[in-house]
């Protein structure tokens, strides 16, 4: 069995925060802009130890909790990224057969190495390879880390079975060496963009949060963290134009992460505003279907660019 490494007090990272307030600020540092309901969720995932599950559509800013609490915290960030196929061998642990065929080699050539001492010389912790699910819970550096499990969803539903040891128990059973615990259970963060449904089984260890769609207000003051070389009328005006946006019936809204782009986008173009044309030159940065593309005509855009417009300048 492996023997997991006690953490030292001096790579265990910063303390987690104390209370809701504290949370908001600790994500405000590194220029997420929360809502209340949002920070309140990961306060009870870091106070209660439980992993976080985060589902909602794709930009609107899951993955980046994971990122800011590894930062804000200064632990290290573990990321699994989810996809069709995904096992154990990619995800916790895989042994590293060609080493060990060398060893065995090495072995017989010097001869006298019975078959069962040989077996536990190979099967030791020197010839595995960590994946991350494994790195997070016997973490080199004894720090727990942020481990993020992006998309899940993309993953087949045997690995969410698999998930389940681990979300409860932040262990992995490995046959040969036994079962590794963690000494300190790595902080978890689960996203789902929901292309279709993750198992109740796994809901059920962990705290749920939609992310949705940001207000305008919330959405502004994102654009102006994150983009702080736009000028504020033309924040404003890309703000109102993404919001009457989502409004309409496409195939894939906008997200938090395109208003970014286009913001940057529209002031790579030295824009200081938003007028028809440039919104048609630039729909590709904003929307990523041509069928979305095609759906705003240019009378639509014009009509769109004037609501932002007055809503900029209220």
């Amino acid at each position: 069995m492996i023997a997991p490494m006690a953490p030292s007090p001096a790579l265990s990272g910063r303390t987690v925060p104390g209370d809701v307030d504290a949370t908001l600020e600790l994500l405000g540092a590194q220029d997420y802009v929360a809502d209340r309901r949002l920070a309140t969720s990961v306060f009870l995932a870091l106070k209660l130890t439980r992993p976080l599950f985060l589902e909602g559509e794709a930009g609107v800013g899951k993955t980046e909790i994971a990122k800011v609490l590894a930062a804000g915290l200064a632990r290290p960030l573990i990321r699994l990224q989810c996809y069709e196929g995904l096992d154990v061998a990619a995800a916790v642990y895989e042994w590293n057969y060609p080493r060990q065929m060398i060893e065995i080699r090495l072995a017989e050539a010097a001869g006298g190495a019975s078959r069962e001492g040989l077996a536990q010389d190979i099967f030791t912790e020197r010839f595995l390879h960590k994946r991350p699910l494994l790195q997070a819970i016997d973490p080199p550096a004894g720090t727990a880390p942020v481990l993020l499990i992006d998309e899940l969803d993309r993953a087949d539903e045997p690995f969410e079975a698999y998930l389940l040891e681990v979300l409860s128990d932040f262990q992995v059973s490995i046959p040969e060496l036994g079962v590794v615990r963690a000494v300190t259970p790595p902080i978890v963060v689960i996203t789902s963009n929901r292309t279709r449904e993750i198992h109740d089984a796994i809901k059920r260890r962990c705290l749920y949060h939609w992310v949705d769609y940001p207000d305008a207000e919330r959405e502004l003051a994102i654009v102006r963290r994150k983009c702080p070389q736009a000028p504020e009328h033309l924040a404003r005006e890309v703000v109102a134009f993404t919001q009457r946006l989502r409004s309409l019936d496409l195939f894939k809204a906008p997200g938090v992460a395109e208003t970014l782009d286009w913001a940057e986008a529209l002031v790579a173009l030295d824009r200081i505003a938003l007028d028809p044309a440039v919104v048609n030159d630039t729909l590709g940065v904003l929307l990523k279907y041509q069928d979305d593309i095609g759906a705003l005509a240019p009378d639509v855009a014009a009509r769109i660019v004037a609501e932002a417009k007055a809503a900029a300048a209220a």
